[in-house]
């Protein structure tokens, strides 16, 4: 009965991180151009649908004057007519910064469209938002107690007022009551205790049925069953738990020219790292030749984006023997670290460098200070065995590098790109009238080829403290180099 008399408040308080396009990592990280302006966008997504969205925008560059921000779905009808727009509060402090609240209505594809207005022109930047959520924290127990008294007592209450009126409001003032007004106001009161005991049990069922019936669109990842088969096959099927009918097993689109973007890291030292790409070979069916790997156990986490615009990453588990395996080829590859367990993050220098077998050196261009949640720009530096900048950088997958998050416990997973941490499918999907080649993103397909600088950045916040590892990736020429670094998150 206490979940009847306080559902509302229990719906008030239901909250769970989300799991979408990362694990255990749901705030969104992007950088984009909204015309002439340079915009840094974090998105904190609702806990629950409906809920209410964070968003908070950092410009660069002078000449904003004032920012909107209104939700819209991310693909469909509706997302060619966007609501009315509410404006971004600008801080008093940092006019730079802008804050903003928008409410999410429903599990799915969404996007915010951020407008820019200001001296140098307007221009706008969609951001893509999955929004769903995990599950819902239970009601603190002095609350619920709290509520189950309040409730206990209207219950007496109106027991004893109907007992009353039965028993003395035909009677005039200070008439003695009869002895039959007295059974009278007696049934009364049980008939209204068993009436109201019966609209709370009943109350109390109708809401064990509606929380039953939300939990149908509490978000279930898909599933991944791993098979090594002959010719060092790695197999990936998936298969939906059962979640919103939407989703399908057929209609994922190309994410970087690839349909699955898998990361391969052996655990738990998480010393040998491999990005790799199978290709669909049936419905929900993945598979790739495997390179060289030495035996352990691997943890997989397996990107995709849907035609709708959701992105998901599946994780996975396979136990491999020493496999001999094919060489490297296109997008693929592969790199190797001290054990985790070997390292010490917090002793590492304000630059650490991470040294390349074939003598190159990737350089991570350090934050002074690290907290969770706060947004950073992390930067990498690639060297040639000189320690200058490679006079043949090259694009990797159409970005300037790639880059994984990965928590030592197991309970985060990013992959992210110098646009952020949104897929760039859904990007695009979001920012249809912007063409790829005039982007002027770093990173991206427009830039000119002899023009690429060899530092790249993320944008990213740590969602939570601990140790992680950072797997970047960058390209020079046909080689893809793949360094790995330790972060230590302190307690904010």
């Amino acid at each position: 009965m206490k979940h009847l008399w306080c559902g509302i408040a229990l719906l008030t308080l239901s909250c769970a991180p989300l799991a979408h396009a990362h694990v255990g990592s749901p705030d969104i990280y992007a950088e984009g151009q909204a015309g002439p302006y340079k915009l840094f966008v974090v998105v904190r997504p609702p806990l629950v649908i409906p809920g209410v969205a964070d968003v908070e925008v950092r410009s660069e560059g002078a000449g904003l004057n004032d920012l909107a921000i209104t939700p819209m779905p991310l693909t469909g009808e509706a997302s060619k007519h966007p609501p009315v727009p509410e404006a971004m509060l600008q801080s008093k402090d940092d006019p730079a910064f802008f804050t903003g609240h928008l409410w999410m209505m429903t599990t799915g594809s969404w996007q915010i469209r951020v407008m820019a207005h200001g001296s140098r022109g307007d221009g706008q930047l969609s951001i893509p938002v999955p929004a769903t959520a995990l599950g819902t924290r239970p009601m603190p127990s002095g609350l619920g107690f709290t509520l189950a008294g309040l409730g206990l007592l209207l219950v007496v209450g109106m027991v004893g007022i109907v007992g009353a009126a039965a028993r003395e409001a035909k009677l005039p003032p200070g008439a003695a009551v009869p002895e039959r007004n007295r059974r009278y106001g007696y049934a009364a009161m049980a008939i209204t205790l068993a009436l109201l005991g019966t609209g709370l049990f009943l109350g109390n069922a109708w809401w064990k049925a509606d929380a039953a019936s939300y939990s149908n669109y509490i978000y279930k990842p898909l599933q991944m069953s791993t098979k090594l088969d002959a010719g060092d096959v790695l197999d990936l099927k998936l298969r939906d738990p059962g979640w919103l009918s939407q989703r399908k097993l057929d209609d994922f689109i190309p994410d970087h020219d690839h349909l699955m973007h898998l990361y391969v890291i052996r655990w738990p030292a998480m010393d040998v790292v491999a990005h790799l790409h199978p290709h669909l070979v049936g419905m929900g069916d993945f598979q790739l030749t495997l390179p060289a790997m030495p035996a352990g156990d691997y943890r997989l986490y397996a990107d995709v984006v849907h035609e709708s615009g959701f992105p998901e990453t599946i994780v996975g588990e396979v136990e491999l023997p020493a496999v001999a395996g094919h060489p490297l080829s296109g997008d693929d590859a592969m790199g190797a670290a001290t054990p985790e367990s070997a390292t010490t993050a917090g002793s590492m220098a304000v630059e650490p460098r991470f040294k390349l077998p074939d003598g190159f050196t990737l350089v991570w261009l350090k934050p002074n200070k690290i907290v969770p949640k706060a947004p950073l720009d992390l930067q990498f530096e690639l060297l040639d065995p000189e320690g200058k900048a490679p006079k043949d950088m090259a694009l990797y997958m159409g970005m300037l590098g790639h880059a994984a998050f990965v928590k030592t416990d197991g309970t985060v997973f990013a992959h992210i790109h110098p646009t952020g941490t949104v897929s760039m499918a859904a990007f695009m999907l979001a920012n249809p009238q912007t063409p790829m080649n005039g982007m002027t993103m770093p990173g991206m397909p427009g830039m000119k080829m002899d023009a690429l600088p060899n530092v790249v950045g993320f944008p990213y916040g740590f969602p939570s403290a601990g140790t992680y590892r950072i797997i970047v990736q960058m390209k020079h020429g046909s080689t893809v180099e793949t360094g790995v670094f330790d972060a230590t998150v302190p307690q904010a």
